[in-house]
C-alpha cells in the first residue's frame, strides 16, 4: 500500500452547537481512490466539509502528509493540496469554462510552466473541455459541468480530492466515464480521492476501498473484493 497522505484521527465537530462526527478515523493513501458510503444524514458531506476547513473541528486531528492542518483557514488547507467538488457541483455559470479553469489555478499559478503543463494534462483527462474553452459553462449540461467541476479542482494540483456526490444528476454513461477517469487521475497524477457517493456502481467501479459511515463514524472498511457484493453494499446504505 502506497504511504499515508491523509490521516484522520478522532474527529468530532459539526454545525452551531451540534455535533455531526463523533470520533472520525480514517486513514487515506495516495493514488487510492477511497469511496465513502452511508445512508443519508450521518455525516459523510459534513466531513467533507470539515476536511476543507468550512466547518470547524471540536476534537481529534487532520494530517496532510506529515502537517497538522486541523486548525488551518481554507485557504491555506487548498494551497498546501486538498481540493474539493461539492455536491450540486457549483461551477461559476456565467463564466466561460476556460474562466473556470483559471479560477481553480489560483494558488498555482505564480509557476507559470507548471501550471500550463498541469492544465494541459487536466484537458487530456476530459477533452470535451478543451473544444468548449469559450462556453459558458451554464449552458453545459450536468455531465459536462461535472468534470469542469473535477477538472477545476485538479488544476489546483492537489494532493487530495474530494467529491460529493459527482453522479447526481449526470446521465449513467457519463457516471461510468467520470469513474474511469478517477482512477486513471489517482493513479498517473498520483492524487489520493475520497469519492462520497449513493450510486454503487460508480463506487465499484473506481474505489479500491469504501469506508462506511453511521452515525458520524467509520464503522467498518471495506476491501475491493467486497464492493463486488451488491447485497452488502444495500445493506450499508440502509444502515
Amino acid at each position: 500500500m502506497n504511504s499515508v497522505v491523509l490521516q484522520i484521527e478522532g474527529l468530532t465537530g459539526g454545525y452551531g452547537g451540534g455535533q455531526v462526527l463523533n470520533g472520525v478515523t480514517l486513514q487515506l493513501h495516495a493514488a487510492e481512490v477511497l469511496g465513502l458510503i452511508g445512508r443519508n444524514g450521518v455525516g459523510k458531506t459534513t466531513l467533507m466539509r470539515t476536511l476543507i476547513g468550512a466547518v470547524p473541528s471540536k476534537h481529534g486531528s487532520i494530517l496532510l502528509g506529515e502537517i497538522d492542518i486541523t486548525q488551518a483557514s481554507p485557504q491555506r488547507r487548498a494551497r498546501l493540496g486538498i481540493g474539493y467538488v461539492p455536491q450540486g457541483r457549483e461551477v461559476f455559470a456565467g463564466l466561460t469554462v476556460a474562466e473556470n479553469l483559471q479560477v481553480g489555478m489560483q494558488f498555482v499559478r505564480e509557476h507559470r510552466e507548471f501550471a500550463q503543463d498541469l492544465l494541459e494534462r487536466v484537458l487530456d483527462y476530459f477533452p470535451i473541455l478543451r473544444q468548449r474553452l469559450k462556453q459558458k459553462a451554464g449552458t453545459m449540461s450536468g455531465g459536462e459541468q461535472q468534470q469542469l467541476a473535477i477538472a477545476r479542482a485538479l488544476v489546483g494540483s492537489p494532493k487530495v480530492l474530494l467529491l460529493d456526490e459527482p453522479s447526481e444528476g449526470v446521465q449513467p454513461s457519463i457516471v461510468n466515464i467520470i469513474a474511469d477517469t478517477l482512477v486513471r487521475i489517482a493513479r498517473e497524477l498520483h492524487v489520493a480521492v475520497i469519492l462520497v457517493e449513493q450510486d454503487i456502481a460508480m463506487i465499484q467501479r473506481a474505489a479500491q476501498r469504501c469506508a462506511v459511515m453511521d452515525k458520524g463514524q467509520v464503522v467498518e472498511t471495506l476491501t475491493q473484493q467486497q464492493l463486488s457484493d451488491d447485497l452488502l453494499m444495500r445493506r450499508h446504505l440502509a444502515l
